[in-house]
């Protein structure tokens, strides 16, 4: 009788690329209006908050799961069971350290999609959606990219740190959102960020924090990891000064706003990419993004959309751009650094991943964008509207959800104004009770 052969046991985790995965995870942990900014923030924390309850409870084990089928995982690592020392789903890291890093791309995601509706959103319905969004789409598409029997990985798409279910899944759920609940009220205010120096300091952080993001996404400090930060960092510098250029050249004037918007249209377009392509090719995703991005930015005028923080423009059109690219420059010589081996794309003499690309775009666009809707009309049915209500929307989400305010001098004249609407609304129904009294009498 044969024995049966013990399947090999993959070498204990290096030190070494634990604390560089822990580290990376703590990376990835204004443009709105004065008056909504402080919600804007509340909600994007409240996000990992809710989502990291889920992740314990379920999301890890429906995304990462390596015993189910090929659409959804399974309950294998529920409440975080069986979690731990084990190198279960990548055999470089601990199972728990895996999960926590993976965590931060959970929540981050439903963030990025409210910003599309930012100014407008109701904060508790908000909260429930972002539980059930993360469940429904989130965590199958993730599945599907990263999971040991995810169909589109299966099929060969490729996808190095999150450009299918982080970004371009947060770009098209950000247009479902913002198609249903509606353009922003008409107001005397400027539609125009608060605070230019916030959207340059976040944008710098925000850069830091995409180094763990995708340089942690090799699963190791090794090469590949470096190249990964490398050609982030070119393709992050190459499409603010793409955008920059463009702006210039339409308007004859520079904008902060347009460098940052594209340093983050590169770094969202390179995500997919970033440990497949070479520095010279990551270029090219910069210049690219920020070409593309820059004018689908501007479309939602056109389009008769209001996209808030440009989450479609940005996320869900670079996201796209991306992975298709990943199928034309993904090169084998650098996909093999960590020993990885891969057939790469178009300019490895393999141009049959563009069109498992082309699928991987098609699907997940289509199942973030019919799911949100469904998630956003079945909330609507049941009472649960996404969508302040008007009197809230003008005097701002800060005023009348929270009580709070992100600057002292935005309360006094917040306050102000409210008081002053109140006051006048009075004077006209005082002033119009005489007039019904005579009225009556005239009847009478």
């Amino acid at each position: 009788m044969g024995e049966t052969a013990t399947p090999p046991v993959p070498p204990p985790p290096a030190a070494g690329d634990v604390a560089f995965i822990l580290v990376c995870t703590a990376l990835v942990s204004g443009m709105a209006r004065d008056k909504n900014a402080l919600s804007l923030m509340l909600i994007s924390i409240m996000s990992l908050a809710i989502v990291m309850i889920q992740w314990f409870v379920i999301g890890y084990s429906l995304s990462f799961s390596t015993t189910s089928n090929r659409f959804i995982g399974n309950g294998q690592f529920a409440f975080l069971m069986n979690v731990g020392a084990d190198q279960t789903v990548i055999s470089t890291l601990p199972n728990i350290a895996y999960c926590i890093f993976q965590a931060m791309f959970a929540a981050i995601t439903p963030a990025l999609a409210v910003g599309a509706v930012a100014e407008r959103f109701a904060l508790i319905p908000m909260c429930i959606f972002i539980a059930v969004w993360t469940t429904l789409v989130y965590d199958p598409l993730a599945y599907w990219t990263w999971g040991a029997n995810g169909w589109l990985l299966q099929l060969g798409a490729l996808d190095f740190a999150g450009g299918t279910p982080v970004h371009m899944s947060s770009g098209v759920a950000g247009l479902a959102l913002a198609l249903f609940l509606g353009k922003r009220r008409p107001s005397d205010e400027p539609m125009k960020p608060h605070s230019m120096s916030s959207v340059i300091l976040g944008t710098s952080l925000m850069l830091f924090g995409w180094f763990g993001f995708n340089g942690g996404s090799a699963g190791a400090a090794n090469a590949r990891a470096a190249m990964a930060i490398v050609t982030t960092l070119l393709a992050a510098s190459s499409a603010a000064l793409t955008w920059l250029v463009v702006d210039y050249i339409r308007d004859r004037r520079v904008s902060a706003l347009g460098f940052c918007s594209g340093a983050v249209s590169g770094l969202v377009c390179i995500t997919p990419a970033c440990g497949y392509v070479s520095p010279a090719s990551s270029l090219a995703f910069g210049v690219l993004g920020g070409l593309v991005c820059n004018y689908a930015a501007r479309w939602k005028h056109h389009l008769g959309f209001d996209d808030t923080l440009d989450v479609f423009g940005i996320h869900g059109v670079g996201g796209i751009l991306g992975n298709f690219l990943t199928g034309v420059f993904a090169d084998k010589y650098y996909i093999a650094l960590d020993g990885t081996d891969k057939p790469g794309g178009w300019i490895s003499g393999n141009p049959m991943q563009m069109v498992y690309q082309l699928a991987s775009i098609g699907a997940a666009a289509a199942w973030s964008f019919g799911v949100t809707y469904i998630i956003v009309f079945v909330m609507a049915k049941v009472g649960l509207h996404l969508r302040a209500s008007q009197e809230s929307e003008e005097d701002g989400m800060d005023h009348s959800q929270m009580g709070e305010y992100t600057f002292d001098y935005v309360g006094d004249r917040i306050s102000t104004s409210v008081d002053l609407k109140r006051a006048a609304s009075r004077d006209i129904q005082m002033a119009a009770m005489p007039k019904a009294e005579s009225q009556a009498d005239l009847v009478a």
